[in-house]
């Protein structure tokens, strides 16, 4: 039966991340694996309530069939919160989608032929690689810095006639790198002066522990871009609710291709979600969230900087839930992972976040998803792996 397929389904794998799960579901291993948010800061009384009061408020209508543009009370409250983050947002601009993920799918859907220069950071996120692929796209892979993209590659792409670009601006999924104010200027004007189209992927913006708060790329952009967000990072990761903000030409090309694709998101996670917003202070819901996950990175960095070899590198993240380590040049992290695992500890390497199969020395570590004991116990066998693995 694989004739039956189309060919682009040839060119498409599952996702490593979500194969590597399966292996961990061993109560034994710890796993720095898995881009979860810690369950232990869900807010499931809130939730409960919410859930209840909306069925006994509007009851059958938050189980219908609803608009595709989203919860108009829900992307008021999205557009709100962006006036705290120095964006002046019409809600009629902000799309809500089934988890920032769908966004991906969407944009792709509109934007993207086959053959198509798709631009990315190296490495990239996985999700973003996955999506696109479906759609047979070039990708173009732009250096990350310490600070953001290479600047002169990213221009160079740019010149060869880039459709768009994909970018994680803040605490970057895999790597943890944040563009500084100075690169998303830059990256900002070069997408302006080409006229290619910048797709700012956010979900982890909110959850800065060190540092400043930074604009948005897509707050310097002239031109027509999009700006993505979810709700999965501080809030609830099931509800699957996400959305995207972008200009009337571009928004209704979305809203077409989400109509194809399931019609509307949830109606009554929507409504759930809408009300616990309006009934709780997410914003002190943001800042335990922020004060946990800057403890368990403290944690990890100061884990690793104890156990792993001098000759592994790592980034620093000022946010977000990941970091990122670089072994020396010619030993595989996909090797390693074998060996960790049977010492108990999985990680992601970081192959899989590339295109051209380079990043073979590379591995992730989440630190969101484990406290401290267990992270200190995890590095602590990930390090005698390693320095196993090493000699």
């Amino acid at each position: 039966m694989p004739n039956k397929f189309a060919r682009r389904m040839g060119t498409v794998h599952r996702s490593f991340i979500r194969e590597i799960l399966k292996v961990t579901a061993d109560s034994e291993i710890i796993s720095f694996a898995g881009g979860l948010p810690n369950p232990e800061l869900f807010p499931v009384k809130a939730m409960d309530i919410a859930s209840r009061e909306v069925f006994a408020e509007i009851g059958a209508s938050a189980l219908q069939y609803s608009t595709t543009e989203g919860d108009a009370g829900l992307r008021a409250i999205i557009a709100k919160r962006y006036e705290g983050r120095g964006l002046t947002i019409d809600p009629d601009s902000i799309l809500v989608t089934t988890g920032s993920q769908q966004i991906l799918d969407i944009c792709a859907k509109v934007f993207l032929d086959k053959g198509d220069k798709v631009v990315i950071e190296r490495p990239g996120y996985l999700g973003a690689i996955q999506a696109f692929s479906i759609f047979e796209p070039e990708f173009v892979t732009v250096s990350l810095e310490d600070d953001g993209p290479n600047l002169e590659e990213l221009e160079a792409a740019f010149k060869d006639g880039a459709k768009c670009f994909y970018a994680v601006p803040n605490f970057q999924n895999p790597s943890g790198v944040s563009y500084s104010l100075e690169k998303r200027k830059a990256v900002a004007e070069l997408t302006d002066r080409y006229g290619v189209l910048f797709v700012e992927d956010d979900p982890y913006g909110e959850l800065r522990f060190l540092g400043e708060d930074l604009p948005s790329v897509y707050s310097f952009c002239k031109t027509p871009g999009i700006l993505c967000g979810s709700f999965s990072k501080i809030a609830a990761p099931g509800f699957r609710i996400g959305w995207v903000v972008a200009e009337k030409e571009i928004y209704d090309k979305l809203v077409i291709a989400k109509q194809a694709s399931d019609l509307h998101t949830s109606t009554v996670a929507q409504a759930i979600m809408r009300r616990y917003m309006e009934s709780n202070d997410i914003e002190s819901h943001v800042a335990l969230i922020k004060d946990r996950y800057g403890r368990q990175r403290e944690c990890m960095v100061e884990m690793i900087n104890t156990y792993f070899p001098d000759s592994v590198s790592i980034t620093k993240p000022e946010g977000g839930m990941f970091l990122w380590a670089t072994m020396p040049e010619g030993f595989s992290s996909m090797d390693l992972f074998d060996l960790a695992i049977k010492d108990k500890v999985a990680f992601v390497p970081g192959r899989p976040f590339y295109t051209d199969d380079s990043g073979e020395n590379t591995l992730r570590l989440n630190f969101s998803n484990s406290d401290e004991a267990r992270i200190e116990e995890g590095i602590k066998r990930l390090g005698k792996s390693i320095n196993s693995f090493l000699e």
